[in-house]
């Protein structure tokens, strides 16, 4: 386990973890958990009450609260990108405002951006509106928000009539806003992912993070396709595998299996490590990519490995399994997609 995780966190997410991923209730006392092992100050600058925390490092925590409960990680993950946001983006007094309070846990912040990346890309913009002298309307649908009815604060992408995109955060008692009942998710439904509908929503110039630009959300480190979802399917990874390893001590025809699975993870994670080094965007893309196949391959072993057991609630090879099928759809990127139905497709399957 990563150096800067309590045990005692790890344990509470794993003690809730399946109760997380199945029911579409807020899992408050895991993200309680984050709050007291100081997690939610982790990527915060100093400057604002944070830890300052980057790199490998961060990933690495990343990885390991994957491990213990997806769902409160993927919830972590789509508060930390509305963070980054925020810090990378923002005039300094907005960062003034938002980030203390998201560094102490008193606010709760996400992202709506997915129309930008990968949702609905082959129809057109599902939010759309007009950028005036005083303020940003928004008209339509934000898809795919997690703990959408939760958050104070989403951080969203809006194309203009001219394609053009603009960022901003939009307070969530704006007038013409409304959330969704949670989507009826196969896994990851404590995530209480909803759509958020906008009418003539109205948000203040002081509220806008970036643009007008054309595509303004670029595939990479932080974006779809980033290091941070490869993360997180490499730490769901490694919860399976350690399964497998640990039946294998008492049936010796898994050894082989769990020490290839292991091998071939830590050379993934090798390789993650490298890319987080260097920033290069078609390598982040192509680490998603073996991410993905990685997450799939571990947990269908675990399941094979626990037989009918595994397939019964509330085993957890079962929901890996589940849960790996995320990560074909999250943030997924054509190109990641493509490699991914190659993959398939091809006869190396068989």
């Amino acid at each position: 386990m990563t150096r800067g995780i309590p045990q005692s966190l790890i344990d509470t997410l794993t003690a809730y973890a399946d109760q997380a991923d199945a029911e579409t209730t807020w899992p408050a006392a895991s993200l309680d958990a984050l709050g007291q092992a100081g997690v939610w100050r982790w990527s915060i600058p100093t400057q604002y009450g944070g830890d300052g925390l980057g790199g490998v490092e961060l990933l690495r925590r990343y990885r390991d609260l994957a491990s213990a409960c997806l769902t409160t990680a993927f919830i972590l993950s789509q508060r930390e990108a509305a963070c980054r946001r925020i810090r990378d983006h923002g005039n300094p007094d907005l960062r003034e405002h938002l980030l203390p309070a998201l560094a102490r846990g008193e606010r709760f912040a996400t992202v709506g951006l997915s129309q930008l990346t990968t949702a609905r890309q082959h129809t057109g913009p599902s939010l759309s509106g007009c950028l005036e002298d005083d303020f940003l309307e928004l008209n339509g649908i934000i898809p795919w928000v997690t703990g959408a009815a939760k958050a104070d604060h989403v951080i969203v992408g809006n194309v203009l009539g001219d394609n053009r995109q603009v960022l901003a955060v939009l307070p969530s008692e704006m007038s013409g806003l409304k959330v969704d009942p949670p989507l009826d998710l196969m896994a990851v439904r404590g995530s209480l992912t909803a759509e958020i509908r906008c009418s003539k929503v109205r948000i203040g110039r002081e509220w806008l993070l970036a643009g007008p630009a054309l595509q303004l959300l670029q595939t990479g480190k932080g974006g779809a396709g980033g290091l941070e979802t490869s993360c997180l399917a490499l730490g769901l990874s490694r919860a399976a595998i350690d399964y497998v390893q640990k039946e294998a001590e008492a049936r010796s025809p898994l050894r082989g299996v769990a020490d290839g699975l292991d091998a071939r993870w830590e050379r993934l994670w090798k390789e993650l490590e490298q890319v987080a080094g260097g920033g290069n965007t078609p390598d982040a893309v192509r680490m998603r990519s073996k991410a993905n196949v990685m997450v799939l391959h571990a947990t269908q072993a675990a399941l094979t490995a626990a037989k009918g057991t595994g397939f019964l609630r509330p085993h957890p090879a079962q929901r890996w399994a589940r849960q790996a099928l995320f990560f074909l759809v999250w943030s997924c990127p054509w190109p990641a997609a493509s490699a991914m139905l190659d993959t398939l497709a091809s006869d190396a399957c068989v």
